[in-house]
């Protein structure tokens, strides 16, 4: 089963790079999983801390899941701002090496 939906969702990342670019589909991947990750390890590790099961943490995601979504809100931001400034030095790269051929 975590095979057919890892395969699902592996042709919707394959769908969404070719609709949008690999660029945006990077921002959209990153703005998903960076906070669905610490969600997901901070409620293990504090089912583990307080009620000695992992399971029981996850349980109790949805009221620490749109704090934890919200702080980290400026980590996806500094992700994003930083694969920006890369396409933006990369194209002024190109445009300077196409000006010194001309």
């Amino acid at each position: 089963m975590t095979y057919l939906f890892l395969y699902i969702v592996g042709i919707i990342l394959i769908w969404w790079i070719y609709r949008v670019g690999w660029l945006e589909a990077l921002k959209t991947v990153v703005k998903v999983i960076v906070p669905s990750a610490l969600i997901i390890l901070f409620n293990i590790k504090a089912g583990r801390l307080l009620f000695k099961s992992p399971v029981v943490g996850l349980l109790s995601a949805l009221p620490t899941s749109i704090f934890i979504f919200r702080g980290s809100l400026p980590l996806v931001s500094y992700i994003n701002n930083w694969i920006d400034q890369e396409i933006i030095l990369c194209v002024q790269q190109e445009h300077q090496i196409k000006l010194f051929h001309e």
